[in-house]
């Protein structure tokens, strides 16, 4: 209620101007010795470190979406200071009626000469 907290202010008040006028050489305007109570510092802003994602791509618009998602994300994540940044292209075909030859060794070559990681390759089932 503001009448009561008035009341206790200028309360609180009179009863500091005695103190201090009590005080040998006290005039009654000494000026408190209490320091005002510095705000509390904000918490720390914590932020992420990290970003994982993967997304399916069309085959047959798959190098139009690769650049949309190089120059959309990628590029971001690559210009802050420090970071590593690894991206997989990871491809998975099923063929139900099987994979001729000469498509298995063309694949096979490219995938070797592109550097693919060791265990890609054909499956028979």
């Amino acid at each position: 209620k503001p009448e009561v907290a008035r009341r206790q202010m200028e309360a609180e008040r009179t009863a500091s101007v005695l103190d201090t006028s009590q005080q040998p050489g006290g005039d009654g305007n000494a000026v408190s010795s209490q320091l005002p109570e510095k705000p509390s510092d904000p918490p720390p802003v914590v932020r992420p470190k990290r970003f994982h994602g993967s997304v399916e791509l069309d085959p047959l618009r798959s190098p139009r979406d690769a650049g949309r998602i190089a120059e959309e994300v990628i590029s971001h994540l690559v210009r802050l200071t420090g970071s590593k940044v690894t991206v997989t292209l990871e491809i998975e075909a099923v063929i139900p009626g099987g994979v001729p030859e000469d498509v298995v060794r063309i694949v096979t070559e490219n995938a070797s000469t592109l550097k693919f990681a060791p265990g890609s390759g054909f499956e028979r089932e």
